[in-house]
Order: C-alpha cells, then sequence, then structure tokens
C-alpha cells in the first residue's frame, strides 16, 4: 500500500534556504514544531502540527551546512525536538497557554518575546513616531528596540502602565507593530497576546 503523503506548508515569504534546525513549543497542550535559523536568530517556517509535514517542509525549504536533507534525515530532528531545544533550558519556558497568555504582558528577556522577534520585525515599531520620541526621552538608542522592549516591560510591570507614559509608549508600540503583520499562522500563538497588550492599563 503506498504511503500517505505528508500534507504540504508553504514557506515563509523570503525565508527559504535557511540553514536552520527543528525546534518545537506547545499550546495549550498541542505541539508545534517550526524551523529556526540559530546563527540569523530568524523563525523560517509556520508553526506546524504534524511531525511529518515538518520533515516534508524542512527537506523541501531548509538546509543543514552541508547542504540538504531527505525527509528521514529530519524525521529525526523533528522527533529529537520534543525532547529537547537549544533555544531555551527548561520544557516549561516553551510550554504556553492561550489563558496565560492572555493574562498578562510577558516579562522581559522571556522565550515569549525572543519568538516574537525571530518571527515579526522589531525594526518596523523603530519608525513610529511616537516610540521614537518615548525612546528620546527615556535616553534610548531608537535602533536597539530590543533593549529599550525589555527595560521598558520590567518598569511597566513594577509600577503600572498609568504612572509610566513614556515606557508604556514604547512597550505599547513595539509589541503592537510586531504583533500586527505576523508571517504565516503564528497568530495561532501570538494573538491571545495582542488581546492582553491591547486590554493592558
Amino acid at each position: 500500500m503506498e504511503q500517505e503523503r505528508a500534507e504540504r506548508v508553504d514557506p515563509l515569504p523570503d525565508r527559504v534556504g535557511h540553514v536552520a534546525g527543528v525546534e518545537s513549543l506547545t499550546l495549550d497542550g498541542h505541539r508545534y514544531y517550526f524551523g529556526f535559523d540559530h546563527r540569523s536568530d530568524l523563525v523560517v517556517s509556520p508553526l506546524v502540527d504534524d511531525p511529518g509535514t515538518m520533515a516534508a517542509f524542512a527537506a523541501e525549504h531548509m538546509r543543514q551546512t552541508d547542504g540538504r536533507h531527505d525527509e528521514a534525515f529530519w524525521a529525526e530532528l523533528v522527533a529529537h525536538a520534543v525532547e529537547t531545544s537549544a533555544l531555551v533550558p527548561e520544557d516549561t519556558d516553551r510550554e504556553f497557554t492561550t489563558a496565560g497568555l492572555r493574562a498578562g504582558l510577558p516579562d522581559p528577556g522571556s522565550h515569549l518575546l525572543c519568538l516574537l522577534g525571530a518571527t515579526g520585525e522589531w525594526d518596523d515599531a523603530s519608525t513610529s513616531p511616537e516610540v521614537q520620541r518615548a525612546c528620546a526621552r527615556l535616553g534610548f538608542d531608537e535602533d536597539d528596540v530590543a533593549e529599550a522592549l525589555d527595560a521598558c516591560l520590567r518598569v511597566v510591570l513594577e509600577d503600572g502602565a498609568g504612572g509610566r507614559p513614556d515606557e508604556w509608549a514604547v512597550v505599547r508600540g513595539v509589541l503592537t507593530s510586531a504583533l500586527r503583520d505576523l508571517p504565516g499562522n503564528w497568530a495561532l500563538l501570538f494573538s491571545p497576546l495582542a488581546e492582553a497588550v491591547a486590554g493592558h492599563a
């Protein structure tokens, strides 16, 4: 009997052919796989919920340092991504729930923020006049959006958004920009965070 072919998944725009590995995360107990270019800190695939489909995607669109490999090779890396991660030391760091994501702002330097930066584009936020003015008043370099975001998030989480308007302008502006144009199906993970940002005051 002929083996059923894995479902085909379209690549992310302009993210084909990267030297990358396979990572995974869970959302509400359901595991998703994705390609990650560790040298560029860049997500290079949609979220994929089937191991065979992830292996097929990687064989077609991803590389290792020695070139292309077949689905059987990638299937081993997909299986390995269940057990361990090169991005986080603990499994709990890559386990998310919709309720948890909706509950509040992410912690500075968290895996969730790193994934958002690797999936979206921090740079787009730096062009916002509101973010530029707030960064200037706070003494941040507008080109280092990630540093400004972490510092401002820490202050907002400690003191609240109401008393820290410039810090909140940076947090709201950067996160809203990054969450607005997510590639592929990454809204599966980040839509609840967008709700948390919109509802925060």
